[in-house]
């Protein structure tokens, strides 16, 4: 059996693609698995999984003018056949598609060489390739049920979003795994695989204001984190605040989820992987989603996740350092609040995702090859 990945540009739309994959490993199939896609995104992950990279270009379109836009059409064009020339080659008993940008040419090749495709949607708003790929697809699974109304319902279930096992394992005391002190709240502020300038910024100015009551494990992004390591030090020179400050620009996968489980906060962009990891830790969190001009599906994820009490939502054009802190402490200074978000987020989570994925192509793919 082949088996063909595609889905890429941002860690929420690669590293559930690699949760299926261990999960096919984990049933002792000996499938053989292909990732497509403009650039691996990961080859460690790759590697891991043992899963084959086979480049295929493709073009970003974006919302707003831009002269890439030109040169991504032309990519777009160029990807189609480059596609059907690979997918030929190689010919997948079956493709599973996140979705994204690096996707269409994939799906447009699979479906002129009849290839069966499975797609996943994690955000609540289905996203262009996506919609691109239902009347194609088998099976079509969504992580919101805000998204069900966009799909045929015959061929459409709730699964929720595949995490990886790695995101999955709870140490037993993970202050002592990230070797840090255990004597105040932890609240971990999370940009994403990419950072979030105006978060890492406004989180900045806040530090002497919060760090007299909170420790802060900083994740920035590695494009930012040396900016962001500069105006720290700069802030918190002459007093003892910087031993409660933690910076990070990317962490692993161990760390995030010796992170989560250590955290009483986290405070996030709204990718529905993270939003999803951070619903199987069950921890609090607030949410400030990329404003709707820059990213689609941002502000819908925020507010389908915080309606279920999960999270607090703040939009990035409201934000200020004294909402921000006003907000933190609303929620840490209050036990109750913080217990009722905990449980409404593990209620949140839908398990098996991956498990449930992994099954449905192994069928399809038993089938088309049989």
């Amino acid at each position: 059996m082949v088996i063909g990945f595609v889905g890429g540009g941002t860690g929420g739309h690669f590293y559930p693609l690699m949760a299926v994959a261990a999960e096919i490993k984990q049933t002792g199939n000996d499938a053989t698995l292909y990732y497509f896609g403009p650039s691996p995104y990961s080859k460690e992950s790759l590697t891991q999984y043992d899963i084959n990279y086979v480049y295929c270009p493709a073009g970003k379109m974006r919302r707003y003018f831009s002269i890439q836009n030109i040169l991504d059409l032309f990519r777009n064009l160029f990807g189609v056949p480059f596609a059907i020339w690979k997918l030929f080659l190689i010919y997948p008993d079956v493709i599973f598609s996140k979705g994204g940008y690096t996707s269409v040419p994939i799906l447009l090749a699979a479906k002129f060489l009849r290839i069966p495709v499975v797609i996943h949607e994690s955000d609540a708003v289905p996203g262009r390739a996506n919609k691109l790929a239902t009347k194609q697809a088998r099976y079509i699974a969504i992580a919101y049920d805000d998204a069900a109304q966009f799909f045929p319902p015959e061929k459409t279930a709730l699964i929720g979003i595949p995490l990886r096992p790695e995101i999955k394992y709870i140490p037993n005391d993970p202050f002592q795994e990230l070797n840090l002190p255990s004597d105040k709240p932890l609240i971990y502020v999370t940009g994403g695989s990419s950072g979030a300038e105006r978060l890492n910024n406004l989180i900045i100015r806040s530090l002497t204001k919060l760090l007299p009551h909170y420790r802060i494990f900083h994740q920035t992004g590695a494009t930012n984190l040396e900016e962001v390591r500069l105006a720290a030090q700069s802030l918190l020179k002459d007093t003892d605040l910087a031993e409660d400050y933690y910076l990070e620009g990317t962490i692993p996968p161990t760390t995030v989820t010796a992170l989560m489980a250590a955290a009483s906060l986290v405070i996030t962009r709204a990718g529905s992987t993270t939003l999803f990891e951070i619903a199987y830790h069950g921890k609090p969190a607030i949410v400030i989603p990329i404003p709707e001009d820059i990213s689609r599906d941002q502000r819908s994820n925020a507010y389908a996740y915080a309606r279920s009490g999960a999270a607090t939502v703040i939009e990035e054009h409201n934000l200020t350092e004294s909402l921000l802190e006003n907000e933190i402490n609303t929620i840490m200074m209050n036990s109750e609040k913080q217990a009722n978000m905990s449980v409404a987020a593990r209620e949140m989570f839908v398990d098996d995702a991956a498990s449930k994925v992994a099954n449905i192509l192994i069928s399809i793919g038993n089938e088309h090859g049989s």
